[in-house]
């Protein structure tokens, strides 16, 4: 008897423990464009899936895209998006639909450098609902990652973000409200179809920094086993596979120039060898999109909302065409 109500104690204790974190969890974690973007792919059919980082999401329109192509679409980019987490974003969607294609915007910087402890680490993997890919993806990422990341999702977040935002939280929570009006900030706006407007400003005032910079001899092992499992589950599949760069301004072509070269030779020759189409509007695409600081938002290469629109008109014909 002393036994059981030892372990009835426990019980009751580790039960309150989930119901305390849990609730923190639903009041303190906030409505992120990732909430989104996961409840779409995994409630309606996309033909297109779009992957990648920062400048797929501000670049790439799919509604635009897909005006040319004549295939729905949605945007799954975001900055932090390793090759871990578009993996198990592309198992996502396939256990839900089955997408026709998959285009993965390709910055090589994130092939030459590890991913970032952090919120990215839950970004996507918050959102997953209960699924095979869920299991998966906890057991690869986030048994590597601070135990506080598990059990505190929000202490990443500002808590007096966290605290100001609280109100409209709960009410989309329950609800299950998407309504994208809650995602407009400032600067941007978030779109439907994933898509992020970023807002023209007066480029005179950027300064020149540097990015992620791509190396040969810094390549991530991890990395790019993650691109070829990505490959190689789009061909099981029978989804086409498409990879792209995104265009960047001219002055950070010069400036890093030799980094930039040993990036287009390392990924044409890889993409070659998967046979799988590139399509790399800083080489051999490069005279279709000016490349121009007043068409971005930064020297980094994020597009401003119009020049993102025509940008996607280009590669939405030359989706059509492969």
């Amino acid at each position: 008897m002393h036994n059981f109500k030892k372990i009835a104690k426990i019980m009751v204790a580790l039960l309150l423990a989930i119901t305390i974190l849990f609730g923190l969890d639903f009041m303190l974690y906030p409505c992120t464009f990732m909430r989104n973007d996961i409840h779409t792919v995994t409630t309606e059919k996309r033909q297109d899936i779009f992957l990648g980082t920062s400048h797929g999401k501000m670049n790439i329109d799919p509604e635009t895209v897909g005006e040319i192509t004549e295939k729905t679409g949605h945007n799954l980019c975001v900055g932090g998006e390793y090759g871990v987490d578009a993996y198990h974003l592309a198992k996502l969607v396939i256990e839900k639909q089955a997408p026709e294609r998959i285009i993965y915007e390709i910055d090589p910087g994130y092939f030459a450098t590890k991913k970032e402890p952090g919120n990215n680490y839950l970004l996507f993997y918050h959102e997953f609902p209960l699924s095979v890919t869920k299991f998966e993806y906890f057991k690869e990422i986030l048994l590597e990652c601070d135990f506080r990341t598990v059990l505190f999702p929000w202490y990443e977040y500002s808590l007096k973000y966290e605290v100001e935002k609280l109100s409209d939280t709960i009410y989309q929570k329950m609800n299950h409200n998407y309504d994208v009006s809650y995602l407009k900030g400032k600067a941007q706006e978030y779109h439907e179809s994933g898509f992020i407007e970023r807002y023209p400003i007066d480029t005179s005032r950027l300064t020149l920094t540097e990015p992620k910079l791509f190396s040969r001899k810094e390549v991530k092992k991890e990395n790019m086993e993650y691109l070829g499992k990505l490959i190689q589950l789009c061909k099981e599949n029978n989804i086409e596979f498409v990879a792209v760069t995104t265009p960047i301004p001219d002055e950070l072509l010069k400036e890093y120039s030799k980094n930039f070269e040993e990036a287009w030779d390392y990924f044409s020759d890889y993409f070659e060898k998967q046979n799988v189409q590139y399509i790399n509007f800083n080489r051999e695409q490069y005279d279709l999109f000016s490349h121009e600081l007043s068409n971005f938002t930064d020297y980094d290469g994020h597009m401003n909302g119009e020049a993102a629109i025509r940008f996607s008109k280009i590669l939405g014909y030359l989706l059509k065409e492969y």
